[in-house]
């Protein structure tokens, strides 16, 4: 894969815009400037994608105030409220407010941030609420972002999707070691994956890594070692390992700084090594952040 294909495979995910987020981010929320110059350097690689959703605090808005002719925007919604009655208007509400706050008048993708309620009693709601915003032209495409492969065997068995976004990195292999790479692929859905970095913890110095995360020892013994062996920084094996699969259409990459960005757009052009199969882990309390404020 040449360069220009690994970059036009990277996605900005701009969570970070919004808020301070990740166990790693020591720099708070992004700057309006910063975030100015990361879309300038975006569009200049070739990068035209970028994540972003309604519970990204000021994301969208952010987003809004710049020039975002040319990106494809994908964005989420939050999960439906308790008592709602009208699932298809509040659904219609949603998008168009983060249409408005964009300054867009369609975007590539619409997902779910809690998947979990297509299988609710509103379910079939939902899901017809998405197909007519996509129906309308508002969006191209419709799926679900999920913590793990394991809730997609009853949401695909139920529902057809355009995209899924799942987590994917070098310790998480779940998406391969399930098959759901290749199903997915298989039935014609798109496939982005985020958390290569998974926050930010991948990246650590062992020193800076927090205790918490001890009592997978091996596991950083042997990532800090195998990255000394081979002469790769963590940024490129993480970057190269997700980049480098043909069956991921984006690789969904949560930015802190201008600086940063440049880094990842340096990194995407590197070589790396295979990782080791021995690396991967199925430990969902390190692979799934939802848990680690209870470690």
């Amino acid at each position: 894969m040449n360069i220009q294909s690994k970059l036009s495979k990277l996605a900005v995910g701009t969570a970070q815009f919004g808020s301070s987020y990740g166990v790693a981010n020591q720099t708070g929320q992004v700057s309006v400037e910063d975030v100015a110059q990361i879309l300038d350097d975006a569009r200049n690689a070739g990068a035209m994608t970028l994540d972003t959703a309604i519970a990204y605090g000021e994301s969208e808005r952010v987003l809004g105030a710049q020039n975002l002719r040319g990106f494809s925007i994908i964005t989420k919604l939050p999960a439906v409220p308790l008592g709602c009655s009208d699932i298809a208007s509040w659904v219609e509400a949603e998008l168009d407010a983060s249409l408005e706050r964009l300054g867009v008048s369609t975007i590539d993708a619409l997902l779910l941030h809690r998947p979990g309620q297509l299988l609710e009693s509103h379910g079939e709601d939902l899901y017809r609420a998405m197909r007519s915003q996509r129906t309308q032209g508002k969006v191209t495409r419709i799926g679900v972002s999920v913590y793990g492969p394991g809730e997609l065997e009853d949401l695909c068995e139920a529902f057809r999707f355009d995209l899924v976004q799942a987590p994917f990195s070098v310790l998480d292999r779940r998406l391969l070691l399930s098959g759901w790479l290749e199903r997915l692929q298989l039935q014609g859905t798109a496939l982005h994956v985020r958390s290569v970095f998974m926050q930010g913890l991948l990246l650590m110095a062992a020193k800076d890594r927090p205790s918490k995360f001890d009592r997978w020892a091996s596991q950083w013994s042997m990532w800090d070692r195998w990255l000394k062996e081979v002469k790769c920084s963590p940024l490129e094996a993480c970057l190269l390992h997700a980049l480098g699969d043909a069956q991921i259409e984006r690789v969904v990459v949560g930015i802190d700084s201008s600086s940063q960005w440049r880094d990842i757009l340096r990194a995407s052009a590197g070589h790396c090594p295979p990782i080791p199969v021995e690396l991967g882990c199925t430990d969902e309390k390190l692979l799934n952040p939802s848990f680690w404020s209870d470690l």
